[in-house]
């Protein structure tokens, strides 16, 4: 039998995909990414319509497969709705990216058990939920892909608690692996550098962050979306078969002398 080529294992045609958190930043870029790459994409959203309907109409236009679903993934009827709309358009499930995230950025003394709850239900407990109602349609050579950050592994200012969520998560993946291994399916957590993104916005010191995190790098700049989409979809991709309960880090060096 003649091996696959370079291309044909980087490839995302006939694969189908959903990506939650998938109308803005990295989990917009990742959800183009894998659509131009030939998935089938479905993408996950909670809020933002104008978002989810111009990246549905730019899908259209370039002649990509992705629709967007509004769900509060956060919820249970919110999950269940997701999952109704994934079976009604896909028999199974090639991939699924967890890209969706929230938190509260404060000092420990400022934060409270509603705080605690509200994060973790998200980032936590919404992916392994997904996980279990995703699993049982995912074939042989299936891969779940969870976003993670620097802050799983260093303190990072008024970022404790969603730090905490995301290292859960990581070792979350890891037993997740070991579990999912006889069916065949894989994950993998992606953990990327600094990516100028919208979600920046919602801190006053943010353009000093930015400037500090491209200053201490190795490569003198942030990293950018595109690599971090082109890491997912090796991810995603029989490329990678190999590759479970791997924390996959992709900041062009940063972490390995201190910066994020």
């Amino acid at each position: 039998m003649d091996s696959p080529s370079s291309g044909d294992l980087f490839s995302m045609r006939g694969k189908r995909i959903l990506v939650v958190g998938g109308t803005r930043g990295i989990g917009r870029a990742i959800a183009w990414r894998l659509a131009t790459a030939g998935a089938d994409v479905v993408v996950n959203y909670v809020r933002d319509d104008e978002a989810a309907q111009k990246l549905a109409g730019e899908a259209a236009a370039a002649g990509l497969s992705i629709v967007a679903v509004r769900a509060d993934v956060s919820s249970d009827s919110g999950r269940e709705h997701l999952m109704q709309a994934v079976t009604q358009r896909f028999a199974d499930l090639s991939v699924l990216v967890f890209a969706a995230a929230t938190g509260i950025h404060r000092p420990f003394d400022k934060l409270t058990g509603r705080h605690f709850d509200f994060t973790f239900a998200l980032n936590v407990k919404a992916f392994l939920a997904l996980v279990q109602g995703c699993a049982t349609r995912m074939t042989d050579g299936a891969s779940i892909i969870a976003l993670s950050s620097e802050g799983a592994q260093h303190a990072i200012p008024q970022y404790g608690l969603v730090g905490a969520s995301k290292a859960a998560l990581e070792s979350l993946c890891r037993h997740l692996a070991a579990e999912l291994a006889p069916r065949g399916v894989r994950v993998n957590v992606l953990s990327p550098g600094t990516v100028r993104t919208d979600a920046w916005k919602v801190l006053p010191d943010a353009e000093h962050r930015l400037a500090e995190a491209a200053a201490h790098s190795p490569r003198g700049r942030l990293t950018t979306l595109e690599e971090v989409a082109a890491a997912a979809q090796f991810l995603a991709a029989d490329a990678s078969s190999g590759l479970s309960g791997h924390t996959l880090v992709v900041d062009g060096g940063a972490r390995i002398v201190g910066a994020g």
